[in-house]
């Protein structure tokens, strides 16, 4: 470990990243209560940015609407960003993503964030019923879409264009921050392309990590909207007083986790239900490859595993998830974390 690595750790932007996960014997209204919980929480720990998710058709996730929630939060909090981690683009017509985000960035200047995704959010069927009103070819049009959402943005149509007279609504506030988020390489190479902000989501990402982060600040070309790479890596932590807590409050992780590889979708388990499961030798070797995309532990241990992403992804800001059962639990792991930009680490 280095003492600029280090470093870094006292200085580097930390952000959150929450899903309204239901959580077992919990219901959605309280999912989305605690997102909301949460949000103030951070905020006044001084967290950078909280974003929110769209996922659908899934009964572990509360929400299928980032744009309502960043609003929600957005009135609920003072000073940290809010935004969307993100907006599935090609479920939603560009104008209508312009129209909304407009809305929130006048509301609340400066305190707003658009992230983009390329995927559905859902399976085939549930993305076909997103899409079938739209009337247009069901293939992959995502950098048709986020051409035309930059160009509602800009104005800057072509002088035949029938869409040039269209105006989005409020015309005195332009879009907020645009962001990519991926999983791949593809993302990567198209926010350093276009220059925006990257988000890499190294939490469920099957892509090289390193891949990803680097060849995005490699290829990064400076735009109107970004002068500099900005490359957010995403992390799962789970962080408590000691390695052992954290490691009975991470079995809901781990358990979650190996029931999504199984189609199962259902809501957040207990520890105590992640303890009792009757787990095959297949199933932990599953659980034991997962667990390189979740720090897990106490504070010395966490700061560790966050110097070492530091160090070899060169990320910009890290943003943290914690997909555990109990809030208390969820809301101490933040503060841990964040605490640790306060507390030297002995090297």
């Amino acid at each position: 470990m280095t003492r600029d690595t280090q470093n870094r750790l006292a200085t580097v932007p930390l952000s959150v990243l929450d899903l309204s996960f239901v959580t077992s014997g919990g219901t959605g209204p309280q999912a989305l209560r605690s997102t909301i919980e949460l949000a103030r929480l951070v905020d006044t720990l001084g967290f950078e940015r909280f974003w929110v998710a769209e996922h659908h058709n899934l009964p572990s996730v509360a929400s299928g609407a980032p744009d309502v929630m960043a609003g929600q939060i957005l009135a609920a909090t003072q000073r940290i960003r809010v935004g969307s981690g993100g907006v599935m683009l090609p479920n939603h017509a560009p104008l209508m993503v312009a129209e909304r985000f407009k809305v929130l960035e006048a509301l609340y200047p400066g305190r707003v964030d658009l992230g983009l995704g390329r995927a559905p959010g859902t399976d085939q069927l549930t993305a076909h019923a997103l899409r079938r009103r739209q009337d247009i070819d069901p293939g992959d049009d995502f950098l048709d879409r986020l051409k035309e959402l930059m160009l509602w943005d800009s104005g800057l149509w072509p002088a035949d264009h029938p869409y040039r007279n269209i105006k989005v609504m409020p015309v005195d506030v332009n879009l907020p921050p645009l962001w990519l988020l991926g999983s791949s390489g593809y993302s990567a190479r198209l926010a350093a392309q276009i220059g925006v902000g990257f988000a890499f989501a190294h939490h469920f990402a099957q892509h090289d990590v390193l891949d990803a982060m680097l060849s995005y600040r490699a290829a990064f070309q400076p735009s109107d909207r970004l002068d500099q790479p900005h490359a957010i890596l995403a992390l799962s932590v789970v962080c408590a007083p000691s390695d052992e807590e954290a490691e009975w409050l991470a079995g809901s992780v781990d358990l979650a986790h190996l029931k999504r590889a199984r189609g199962d979708y259902g809501p957040v388990p207990t520890p105590e239900e992640a303890a009792a499961f009757p787990y095959s030798e297949a199933d932990r070797a599953f659980m034991r490859r997962n667990r390189e995309k979740v720090l897990v532990g106490g504070p010395a241990k966490v700061a560790a595993g966050l110097e070492r992403f530091l160090d070899s992804t060169l990320a910009d800001e890290l943003m943290i998830t914690t997909p555990i059962h109990d809030f208390a639990a969820k809301a101490r792991s933040y503060e841990l974390v964040k605490a640790l930009q306060r507390v030297p680490v002995a090297l």
